[in-house]
């Protein structure tokens, strides 16, 4: 039996854009007014982040974010259900394109915007290059095997899960698949180091300069940007000399960077995580 959950989001795949938008501009506002503590973790994580902004700023960022959340939720139901035609009038693959073609090694840093599968689904259908990518799985097992099928809808991305370790990845890497790797979260200390994120010391998982040295790869990031016709999905340069021999060094570039893009679309990213639940020793928790 299909789940009611995925049979909506099968059923809403070939309404107009606008309309699936907003559907999630409502939901998004109920979220914003009932779900409180995530609320709550939203603007300590913009307060930390933002100090200097005003706070009627952050609520309107907060209030955003709930939106663009919602938005991204439901845009799922045309990016893995609807025509392949719709899907690429919708998804725009800008910038330094080239830099994914070919068959170097290049470990793609793809941050926690709200548009990752967008721009996951644009990279894998407009470049047709192998991809492999990290998996955590989902509690309900219809709702993680439609988000398995639905990132994997051109069949030619590779998912492990976390707890497979490492050697598939790098043999993957160094044959010339892509590596789409969302390495800005707070996985706890076992996984992590400590490097500033907006000034604040943050639990970080080095992964993004591990794994492009053990693929002797190159770093492309790509970010999604939600916009009224769909995505605006941006290929940036390689990172020249990166990475380095100094891995918290290249951790902290890897933040810093990241932050000149959020600057530019903040209600875009995904501050309903706890970026900073992971404390140094001594220090108190922030939620």
């Amino acid at each position: 039996m299909v789940h009611p959950g995925v049979l909506f989001m099968r059923l809403i795949a070939p309404l107009p854009l606008g309309m699936i938008r907003a559907l999630g501009a409502v939901v998004g506002w109920v979220l914003y007014l009932l779900a409180v503590p995530r609320r709550r973790v939203v603007m300590v994580n913009l307060a930390l982040c933002f100090p200097q902004q005003p706070l009627a700023v952050r609520r309107r960022w907060a209030r955003e974010c709930f939106v663009y959340f919602a938005q991204a939720w439901f845009d799922r139901a045309w990016l893995w259900h609807g025509r392949e035609k719709v899907l690429r009038q919708r998804l725009r693959l800008v910038g330094a394109v080239d830099e994914l073609r070919g068959t170097t090694p290049t470990v793609i840093f793809a941050p926690h915007f709200f548009g990752l599968d967008a721009a996951g689904i644009a990279v894998n259908d407009q470049i047709r290059r192998p991809m492999v990518s990290i998996y955590t799985p989902q509690r309900n097992k219809a709702v993680d095997q439609w988000l398995h099928d639905g990132r994997r809808r051109f069949g030619n991305l590779e998912l492990f899960y976390r707890d497979q370790g490492v050697k598939g990845i790098v043999a993957a890497l160094r044959g010339g698949a892509l590596l789409y790797l969302l390495s800005d979260m707070n996985f706890g200390p076992e996984e992590s180091i400590f490097v500033p994120f907006y000034g604040v010391s943050a639990a970080t998982v080095p992964s993004l300069p591990r794994f492009a040295r053990l693929g002797r790869a190159r770093v492309v990031p790509v970010t999604a940007r939600l916009t009224k016709q769909g995505y605006d999905v941006e290929v940036h340069p390689a990172w020249p000399d990166y990475p380095s021999s100094d891995v918290a060094a290249d951790t902290a570039f890897m933040n810093r960077w990241l932050q000149g893009v959020i600057d530019t679309m903040p209600s875009q990213y995904y501050w309903v995580h706890k970026r900073f639940k992971t404390r140094p020793p001594g220090e108190s928790g922030v939620y």
